[in-house]
Order: C-alpha cells, then structure tokens, then sequence
C-alpha cells in the first residue's frame, strides 16, 4: 500500500474540510480519534464476528471494505495531526494470531494508547494492526488503496453538496 500516495490524498481532504468548516486554528485530534473508533465499531457490527447470539452473517465484502477504509481515513488524518505524514514510516504487518474479536480490541487498545502518547511508535502500532485485521477479513492492499480513492471521491462530493 502506497501510504505516502493516501497521506497527500487525505491532507488534501482534510484541509479541504477544514477551510469550509472554518476549523484551522480548531485541536481535531481528539474528535478524530472519537470518530476512529466509532469508524471501527461500525466495520466490526459489519462483520459481525461479536454477535454471538446471532447466526446472520457478516455483510457483504464491498460494504466491510467501504467500512474499513473509512477507518483508514481517520488514522491518515490523526497521521497527519501529528505531522507524521512528513517522516519515512516503516511498516511491517506481520499476520495476527489473534481471532478477528481479539484484533478489534487489539486495535482499540492501540488508539487508546495512541491519544496519550502521540508517539510515531504508537501511531504506526495502529496501522499495522489495522492491516492485519483486513488480511483477516480477507482484504488485499490493493483493495484497500481503490476503495480509499474512491471513498475520498465521495467524501469530496458529500462536501460539496453540504454533508
């Protein structure tokens, strides 16, 4: 996944957003990591891996991937937040033993983290956990770089028609 490719597409939608909502002198970063987690409880009631009690299955490929890159733009945004989208990040998704129930709070876990440190160590502890909990829902870079253009399409387009 070419990280550095959706970092300038997100600063650009980020400071989009920003000018037409008169927020550049507004501290986002803990609104963002709000909506982070908001962004990955609604991929995980897609997946609905939680839902013991229920035997509908998770939805559609196509819906948890527009879910999952939802979250990717919260994570590039707090990148950003942090000026990290200007550092060489190295990341190394190793793949998770972890069940995909265990890799959601796994994940939570290193939000939660991330808000207090703001540490780049943190920050990239994100996306790689991010990263194996797609190959554990079966979803490619390549997917997840598609769908986040054209998510990033729609969001430019849900704020010109004043979302």
């Amino acid at each position: 996944m070419r990280v550095e490719k959706l970092f300038s597409m997100q600063k650009e939608l980020d400071s989009f957003i920003e000018e037409k909502h008169q927020l550049q002198q507004e501290n986002l970063f803990d609104r963002k990591i709000l909506a982070l987690l908001v962004e990955i409880g609604e991929l995980a009631n897609e997946t609905r891996c939680f839902k013991f009690w229920s035997v509908k299955p998770s939805s559609e490929k196509k819906i948890i991937l527009e879910e999952f890159v939802d979250g990717i733009h919260f994570i590039l945004s707090l990148g950003i937040e942090c000026s990290f989208d200007k550092e060489v990040l190295e990341i190394n998704p190793s793949s998770s033993s972890l069940s995909i129930t265990e890799q959601f709070i796994h994940i939570y876990q290193m939000v939660g983290a991330f808000q207090k440190s703001k540490n780049i160590n943190d920050f990239i502890q994100i996306i790689e956990s991010y990263l194996q909990l797609a190959s554990l829902l079966g979803i490619s870079d390549l997917e997840i770089e598609q769908a986040y253009i054209q998510k990033n399409e729609v969001n430019y387009k849900r704020q010109h028609n004043n979302y």
